[in-house]
């Protein structure tokens, strides 16, 4: 089975089959079944089936704004261009329209991507056989800079929901694997840790609120443990939101979890391998503001994602004033089935 910096391959399928549970869908049984050597393939993969599945439901449609020269008014009419053209003796008027047309951000972010995908060698050649057929669906739809795509406009209701998943592997693929060449275009590098981290995130997040639901797994944001007195003061304004990735509780028990994925997951301090100092300092601060009461009752765990690192970190929860911090290495380079394992011991111990 092949690896993406020490994670099998197959498991970033299952890591997206949990973030996004469109993956589940027997659409996509076909990708599930196959092995790949890339993980741009494997997206490639994914985006293939996607497609072609939205292909047939009809590519989603909205109302765009289009200004063009046309014979009769539609729209409203651009005096100063009309009459510009006018001068031209052309007789036609510019219109300022809304069209209710396929030639969206939707539609030309997923044909953008498709056709950076083919140009890149880490796609197998039947997954480029297989974008080149679907492209051709797009002909009506332009592509876009890739820098002018505002990721955090884009809104998912009930007639484009199918495009989440599809938008947000274009996301991972567009922000973390591109580089511009020297010429002003763009190759691909390798796949970004920090889309990794949120991938990551998103999939222990989702794992747990799949099977352990008694837990009320959610994603809580954290609260400044500030004095009354305080609460008016400007400087409040000024400090960070502190958002947990993964919160469990049972009773009066909470376990906030911290996940981390990173190349090289511990620090170095002259020979000594040492957990990141921030990373530390974090969870520790998420502790302490949650448990406002000193109950003792809220534990941190950082969360670590095993890559190639021969060394990785692992602590047994020691108890730092009065609240437990521990850290563990979550191992992705074996089958998924013990990855679940590792998930559920981590609930248990906790």
């Amino acid at each position: 089975m092949r690896t993406d910096k020490g994670i099998f391959i197959k498991n970033i399928y299952y890591m997206l089959s949990y973030a996004f549970h469109a993956l589940k869908q027997e659409d996509y049984e076909k990708v599930a079944a196959e092995s790949f050597d890339k993980t741009e393939d494997l997206f490639a993969a994914i985006l293939a089936r996607g497609v072609s599945v939205q292909l047939k439901r009809g590519l989603y449609r909205e109302y765009v704004s289009v200004r063009d020269n046309i014979a009769v008014v539609r729209g409203k009419v651009e005096l100063a261009d009309t009459l510009r053209l006018k001068q031209k003796k052309i007789q036609k008027l510019s219109c300022n329209y809304d069209e209710f047309s396929e030639n969206n951000i939707y539609n030309q972010i997923l044909k953008t991507t498709m056709q950076m995908l083919l140009h890149t060698d880490n796609v197998d050649n039947v997954r480029k056989n297989e974008l080149k057929k679907l492209i051709v669906f797009f002909s009506s739809v332009d592509t876009v800079e890739i820098r002018h795509i505002k990721w955090n406009k884009l809104i998912y209701g009930r007639n484009n929901r199918s495009y989440e998943l599809l938008l947000n592997i274009c996301y991972l693929l567009i922000t973390g694997m591109l580089q511009t060449t020297e010429n002003g275009g763009y190759k691909m590098m390798s796949f970004s840790d920090e889309n990794m981290e949120k991938l990551f995130e998103r999939f222990v997040l989702s794992y747990y609120k799949e099977h352990h639901s008694e837990l009320s797994p959610n994603a809580s944001q954290i609260k400044w443990d500030i004095s009354q007195e305080d609460t008016t003061k400007e400087i409040i304004h000024f400090l960070p939101k502190m958002q947990s990735d993964i919160t469990l509780q049972r009773g009066n028990k909470t376990l906030i979890i911290d996940a981390k994925y990173y190349g090289q997951s511990l620090a170095k301090y002259y020979d000594k391998s040492t957990l990141r100092s921030a990373h530390l300092y974090q969870i520790f601060t998420y502790v302490k503001n949650y448990d406002i009461q000193n109950t003792g009752n809220v534990s941190g765990l950082l969360l670590y994602a095993k890559t190639e690192n021969e060394i990785f970190p692992d602590m047994e929860p020691v108890t730092i004033s009065g609240n437990k911090i521990g850290a563990y290495t979550l191992d992705l380079n074996v089958d998924f089935k013990h990855i679940a394992k590792q998930l559920d011991r981590i609930a248990e111990i906790f």
